[in-house]
């Protein structure tokens, strides 16, 4: 033998090593000497060995993807939670409160500590891994032996030979750890197969991965979990890391460190999804920013808190990928996300469902969800008791003839967390929905299959917390969502309620109407209400009114344009009306600048500009108008005090622009209720169309009649 025969080479680094010094213990048992031609045969083994592994555990294909692709060029480095996360005992009120202080829709706190999942698996020899469905425990064990495998060591620290294990194989209680690991041994072709993986586990040289232990079939889970940790401490010298979903784990393994897997955050969704998106094709079209940036949308904040789940980030990506975008209609979506989690899943890993849904199908479980999520969502509860769903699901069960009469509220609920892990134990013995987003839009599905579309209208027109349910009960009325926008209009006209308010919409309309700017005319009538909230919130700063009062005014000149927006007025108009109103009048009210009149000056200049070429508004004299600010301009008040001038500067300025719009100040001058029904009012009217456009459907007559009323004074 010489130094440079290539299992020389090889056995000087990385897990080669590991099996030439096996291969040599192996055979001086067995009284024979390492030749030549053993060398070789160690050698062409262990590249087998190593080819078998990436093969069957070093690639992903999910979800229906056309062809497979390297775990490696897709893995995101992952984190875990601290074991006080895991160990929750707050209460439900505790819960609710920690979520709401927290302004996220996400149900794992951003205080809660994290530690990275490579340096725990370096630190702990013994490690059980702890998530829901689809969270990536079985792609991190993966990515676990992959490292094992590598020479170079700059994740897992440790030199051992990775054998992963399925543990959903063991169907019988015939558990033969050893068996098993020599089995993969003698497939790779190494000499005395069993004395070799004998060895190994005698002298500590194997990372041992035991995948899924809550996919052993029930009735062989004990006898499962006694024979695996009889083997654990038979062969403590070797490294262990399992994996179990956190519902079906009951402890056990006195020797192991219990770690939770943590939500993705930002820090990881963004990488996963360039790289998914890391083809040349895609990295010159720049799929990967588009997909990230359009996450970033404020409309799709339900379908971003998807991809905290990797499985689910990973059905997003395939989405954008077939589309380059995401649907309007987001209970398409989320209807797809729910049946991934429901059977989809389940069905991909060949995992065995319980008897239990021999009886309890698909579309009687997403009855019985639907119901617990409306009655949490209606009475603001995001958390449950464990006494509470139990007594929903055995009311359910108890009131449907066709429901199986035979199975108990516990041990469905049992069965939902640990096989889909759509409700989660947050803390003991209480639960949540996965993600709010489920819960929103299996509220927004009971609340169609029961018909209660117009209690939903005239109790939560205007409240923000069911925003999402309203857009998704649109995309569900398949026949169409006409009532819906007939309804959510009907109610809208209930806050135009006073003889200002009135007034000011009539306004709006006499001074549009006719106009011949090519634009439609709720467009024309939604920048003339943002013009005049815009004056009247200048002037609320002019005069010192209350700030509270300026900010409400300030929200409803936000929602007037973004109607103007939405019904395709140019976005030069609201960039016009915001420096002109917004920041002009803000320098203009305050004196803090030696040039402040001239920059409000030239800003209501530009605005009547814009406005001018615009062609919105009927019988405005621009051009005596702008001859006015012009004059204003050229005025010399050098010599005036600073409180005179700037009175006389904001009287001169905004008169011109109130006389220029056919405005009073008493129209403008509304009460804090006054201003907060208009708010309530352009809120409800800017809803209606984002439900228009989530819906699946839409009768063009319906929509044309509900335009042509809009911001109108109702009667007229």
């Amino acid at each position: 033998m010489t130094g440079m025969e290539p299992w020389a080479i090889s056995a000087v680094s990385g897990v080669a090593a590991i099996f030439f010094q096996i291969g040599n213990q192996v055979l001086a048992v067995l009284g024979k000497t390492l030749d030549e031609k053993t060398n070789q045969l160690i050698f062409d083994a262990s590249n087998q060995y190593q080819k078998n592994y990436e093969e069957r555990h070093g690639i992903l294909k999910v979800l229906g993807m056309s062809e497979p692709v390297k775990l490696e060029s897709l893995y995101t480095a992952v984190q875990f939670l601290d074991d006080d996360a895991i160990r929750n005992l707050e209460s439900i009120e505790n819960l609710e409160n920690r979520y709401r202080q927290a302004h996220s829709r996400r149900f794992q706190f951003q205080n809660d500590k994290k530690q990275k999942a490579i340096e725990v698996a370096n630190n702990k020899q013994y490690l059980m891994v702890l998530g829901g469905p689809g969270t990536g425990k079985s792609t991190f064990l993966r990515k676990m032996g992959l490292e094992a495998l590598k020479s170079k060591k700059e994740g897992f620290e440790h030199d051992c030979i990775p054998v992963f294990i399925e543990l959903k194989s063991f169907a019988s209680n015939n558990i033969d750890i050893e068996n098993f690991i020599a089995e993969e041994f003698d497939i790779c072709g190494f000499p005395s197969p069993d004395k070799f993986a004998d060895q190994a586990l005698k002298e500590g040289k194997l990372l041992i991965l035991l995948d899924g232990f809550d996919e052993v079939p029930t009735k062989n889970l004990t006898e499962a979990i006694r024979k695996i940790q009889n083997f654990v401490d038979k062969y403590d010298k070797n490294r262990f890391i399992a994996s179990c979903r956190t519902a079906a784990y009951r402890g056990g393994f006195r020797r192991f460190s219990d770690v939770s897997m943590a939500d993705f955050d930002d820090t990881q969704i963004k990488p996963f999804i360039y790289n998914w998106f890391n083809c040349e094709a895609d990295e010159q079209a720049k799929t990967g920013d588009k997909c990230w940036q359009l996450l970033q949308k404020s409309e799709n904040k339900g379908t971003k808190e998807l991809t905290h789940t990797p499985l689910l980030l990973a059905f997003l990506c395939l989405v954008y990928d077939r589309s380059q975008s995401f649907p309007d209609n987001r209970s398409v979506l989320y209807c797809k996300a729910l049946r991934i989690l429901l059977e989809e899943w389940a069905s991909e890993k060949r995992i065995l469902r319980e008897e239990i849904y021999q009886g309890l199908h698909t579309e009687l479980e997403e009855i019985l969800l639907s119901e617990i999520a409306h009655t949490g969502f209606e009475s603001d509860r995001l958390f449950f008791s464990q006494r509470d769903i139990v007594g929903q699901i055995k009311t359910f069960l108890a009131s449907n003839l066709n429901a199986p009469q035979h199975l108990d509220g516990e041990t469905v609920l049992n069965a939902i967390a640990i096989q889909q892990g759509i409700l989660v134990e947050r803390a003991e013995d209480v639960f949540s929905f996965s993600h709010l987003t489920l819960q929103e839009y299996l509220t927004a599905q009971y609340i169609d299959d029961h018909r209660q579309v117009e209690k939903l209208v005239t109790e939560h027109l205007t409240d923000e917390r069911w925003k999402e349910v309203f857009l998704l009960v649109a995309g569900l009325m398949r026949g169409g969502a006409d009532d819906l926008l007939l309804l959510m209009e009907k109610e809208a006209q209930k806050y135009i309620n006073t003889p200002k308010l009135q007034a000011l919409l009539n306004s709006a309309e006499q001074v549009t109407a006719g106009s011949p700017g090519d634009f439609k005319p709720v467009g024309k009538r939604a920048v003339a209400i943002a013009n005049a909230i815009a004056i009247a919130n200048a002037i609320a700063n002019a005069y010192d009114i209350a700030i509270a009062n300026a900010n409400a005014i300030s929200n409803v000149y936000d929602i007037a344009n973004a109607i103007a927006n939405a019904i395709v007025i140019t976005n030069a108009i609201a960039l016009a009306i915001a420096y002109a109103n917004a920041n002009a009048y803000d320098y203009a009210t305050t004196n803090r600048y030696a040039n402040a009149y001239d920059y409000a000056n030239d800003c209501a200049y530009t605005y009547t500009r814009h406005l001018e070429e615009l062609k919105i508004f009927n019988n405005v004299n621009f051009i005596e108008l702008i001859k006015q600010l012009k004059a204003l301009k050229a005025q010399d008040a050098d010599n005036q005090p600073p409180r005179k001038v700037h009175l006389a500067f904001v009287k001169h300025l905004q008169q011109a622009l109130l006389n220029a719009f056919n405005l009073t100040l008493e129209m403008i001058d509304l009460s804090q209720e006054e201003i907060k029904a208009l708010e309530n009012y352009l809120y409800a009217n800017y809803f209606i169309i984002q439900c228009k456009q989530a819906a699946v459907r839409v009768s063009p007559q319906t929509w044309e009649a509900i335009e042509a009323r809009m911001l109108l004074v109702p009667g007229d």
